[in-house]
């Protein structure tokens, strides 16, 4: 499956953005989509992530509670809806879905098979 990733920009300090990741074909149910990000200089992190089975969502410390993730199956779209914006949440956003991601797994990069390209977002102070 193919990946596509948008609705990066540029946002002041306590705004809010919403990712979408869509996908070229429809998913089973056996599928999870997670997010993740870069900041220029550090390594990619885990932001968040949905299981489609269950709709069970998960976060990073670091968004809980600012971050949401959704879902829309007749479009073939996981968004992420990111309010309270911070600056340290500047960073390449990168959307991945997988099968059959066991839980353990799910902050893990190589769990995920597909990556979209990617979309910046930049929080200004």
């Amino acid at each position: 499956v193919q990946l596509q990733a948008s609705g990066g920009g540029l946002v002041q300090t306590g705004g809010s953005l919403r990712l979408s990741c869509v996908a070229s074909e429809r998913t089973s149910r056996s599928y999870t989509v997670g997010w993740f990000r870069q900041a220029p200089g550090k390594e990619r992190d885990f932001v968040a992530a949905m299981r489609f089975a269950g709709g069970y969502t998960y976060f990073a410390e670091s968004v809980k509670g600012r971050f949401t993730i959704s879902r829309d199956s007749a479009k073939n779209a996981v968004y992420l809806q990111m309010n309270s914006l911070r600056p340290e949440d500047t960073a390449v956003y990168y959307c991945a879905a997988g099968p059959s991601v066991i839980l353990s797994n799910i902050r893990s990069q190589s769990a995920y098979a597909s990556w979209g390209q990617g979309t910046q977002v930049t929080v200004s102070s």
